[in-house]
């Protein structure tokens, strides 16, 4: 990223700002409350069941406790309209543009966005029985993750002409981001899982944890200068990834950003862009009538 600026907080420390974001309870799941005393704290996994048995290699164990991670805040560098019908699901600079995937029964679509106007210049709509999720960029190519259908698309990035759909991937679809040689995917757990691009088998799985804790609701996916920035689902945060081991190295505090006038439960702040050539980043949520550039702010703590 950019350069950032340092700024002294006055502000309180990361584990009380952090724990704050806690929402309450959302359609049975059950949210853990958890301070963790050795610096930054944040969310405690969600209760949930195992997704799959499938057994893919596991990252290597770190003995060693990760340093707490950096906590950043956000200046807002220029703000544009988008769709507020858009419920993102995934976002994408490429060539120019922005690239979104939406969800919804019936209203899922893979599109490309005119920055300045929020204006979207090509459609195309994923089958009305399919939830869009996550979208990422191979090469030339588009690849998009539905929900809970098991179904993989390809589109072609410069028209949106789709390439196929394969069925049968085996686990939910969150987020989606390209890392290396592989494609990194979320279904809302604390678990990244690094995908052939071509069949989608699973090459390796990393455990998502900050000091040390597993962190779960991990949804959205960009890759930003080395580090898989993800949204966690239901809050107001991003943090950084460190894709070899897991830890959390960075959290981005976005809960200075306006979203729409009339909140509803689902319209939470989901969507991360990067323009690696120019160096800017972009967010934006779920029903939100715009979208930001903004740069980070590393916060220095008082304590």
């Amino acid at each position: 990223m950019r350069p950032v600026s340092l700024k002294r907080s006055t502000t309180a420390p990361a584990h009380r700002l952090v724990a704050s974001a806690v929402r309450k309870p959302y359609k049975g799941f059950m949210i853990v409350r958890s301070l963790i005393g050795l610096g930054a704290a944040f969310l405690a996994p969600l209760a949930q069941a195992d997704q799959s048995s499938h057994a893919v290699p596991q990252a290597p164990s770190v003995q060693e406790q990760a340093p707490a991670p950096t906590i950043y805040d956000v200046e807002i560098v220029a703000r544009f309209p988008h769709d507020e019908s858009a419920f993102t699901q995934g976002l994408l600079w490429h060539d120019g543009a922005l690239f979104e995937s939406t969800g919804q029964f019936g209203a899922s679509t893979v599109r490309k966005v005119d920055l300045a106007t929020g204006e979207v210049t090509k459609r195309r709509a994923i089958p009305s029985d399919q939830f869009g999720e996550g979208l990422a960029l191979w090469n030339d190519d588009l690849v998009s993750l539905t929900w809970k259908n098991g179904v993989i698309h390809r589109w072609r990035a410069s028209d949106l002409a789709p390439i196929r759909s394969d069925a049968g991937y085996p686990f939910q679809g969150w987020g989606l981001t390209r890392f290396e040689d592989t494609l990194a995917a979320s279904d809302g757990s604390d678990t990244l899982r690094f995908l052939d691009p071509q069949d989608y088998s699973v090459q390796r799985t990393v455990s998502v944890t900050i000091n040390g804790r597993p962190l779960a609701r991990l949804n959205e996916l960009e890759l930003v200068d080395g580090l898989i920035f993800a949204n966690v689902w239901k809050t107001d945060f991003i943090v950084g990834i460190d894709p070899q081991t897991g830890h959390v190295k960075t959290v981005i505090n976005l809960r200075n950003l306006e979203g729409p006038a009339l909140h509803t439960h689902d319209a939470v702040l989901n969507g991360i862009a990067w323009d690696a050539e120019d160096r800017r980043l972009f967010v934006t949520g779920k029903l939100w009538p715009w979208l930001y550039e903004v740069k980070l702010i590393e916060r220095i703590s008082s304590q």
